[in-house]
């Protein structure tokens, strides 16, 4: 049974989707309102930040926790729906991961829609991607995670580098990933109702559309839900039995694992989406950052695997499925 915290929060968050239906925010304004709510988050202890520019171009971030590994490093995109979001409003639950899992994290801006459409974002992910390898970390040192979109993103990640047979990351996190950008209205009053409610106040089926632009939603590197999933590294996925995106996770798990990656699902019961966000203050949230931890030092307790590429036959078979 979900904690009486969380009840605090689904009721607030209930309380707020009648009101935002009426108003219909647009996507400046509930950014502004995410923006202003990132003022009251704080980073944890001893938790060191380094903002930059990644090649000259690309908003981005470092956050050390001390006595951090001194290889490994994590890749982290946030979610936001490929619309909403920014390093501001997840620091917080980046620095959670960063100290709870003991690495260093960097984290990026990268560009979002409707003013950047797919696939500014996915290339994004792939520049911070490239410039861990030339900055001298290797692929089996590199896990790609992120949460929500930005899961869905880290997913696309995995896809895209596997296509172009370039070597793949240790593992990939995905905390609620989007994976099919196709949501139905009835299945946002079907499997969700409350969460359902407020998605829609937000005009969440926009944002798919706002990002696939003129590519059509069941582009694999938009929805990895549609995509051949052979040839992945491990992944971990969390997501709630109560969330909008519950069951097109679990089809996607599903069919990875028959695809013959190896794949956690760790399923919890009754949460909210983003439920992730509110670490501080909700203890599912940090039940799940310190899974993501024990998954990641268990990952890398086994044997070092070698760097996952496609002979070139498959990587021109799979280029052919994408312009198909």
């Amino acid at each position: 049974m979900p904690s009486f915290q969380h009840l605090l929060l689904k009721q607030f968050l209930t309380a707020a989707a009648a009101p935002l239906a009426r108003r219909k925010p647009s996507v400046g304004a509930i950014r502004l309102a995410m923006e202003t709510g990132a003022l009251f988050q704080f980073m944890p202890w001893k938790v060191n930040l380094e903002s930059f520019k990644l090649d000259n171009r690309l908003e981005a971030e470092w956050l050390r926790p001390r006595a951090a590994h001194a290889t490994r490093v994590l890749l982290y995109l946030h979610g936001g729906g490929y619309v909403l979001g920014s390093l501001n409003t997840h620091r917080s639950l980046v620095g959670s991961l960063a100290q709870r899992t003991g690495l260093n994290v960097l984290t990026i801006n990268y560009r979002k829609a409707p003013d950047h459409p797919f696939p500014a974002a996915l290339d994004d992910a792939r520049r911070a991607y490239r410039w861990l390898l030339r900055h001298g970390h290797q692929p089996h040192d590199i896990v790609v995670g992120g949460d929500s979109a930005g899961g869905g993103l880290a997913l696309a990640l995995l896809l895209a580098l596997r296509d172009a047979g370039e070597a793949l990351p240790a593992a990939g996190i995905g905390l609620s990933p989007w994976t099919d950008l196709n949501l139905p209205i009835t299945a946002l009053r079907r499997v969700a109702r409350e969460e359902g409610l407020l998605l829609e106040a937000l005009q969440m089926r926009t944002w798919g559309p706002l990002y696939a632009h003129k590519t059509p939603l069941t582009y694999p590197l938009l929805s990895p839900a549609q995509a051949d999933l052979h040839g992945l590294p491990p992944l971990l996925i969390q997501i709630s039995t109560a969330e909008v995106l519950y069951h097109d996770v679990v089809k996607f798990t599903r069919k990875a694992q028959a695809a013959g990656v190896s794949v956690t699902l760790q399923p919890f019961e009754g949460l909210v989406h983003w439920w992730h966000l509110f670490w501080r203050v909700v203890p599912e949230a940090r039940q799940a950052l310190d899974q993501v931890a024990a998954f990641l030092t268990d990952m890398w307790a086994q044997p070092l695997a070698a760097p996952v590429r496609l002979p070139l036959a498959e990587r021109r078979v799979s280029l052919r499925r994408r312009a198909a």
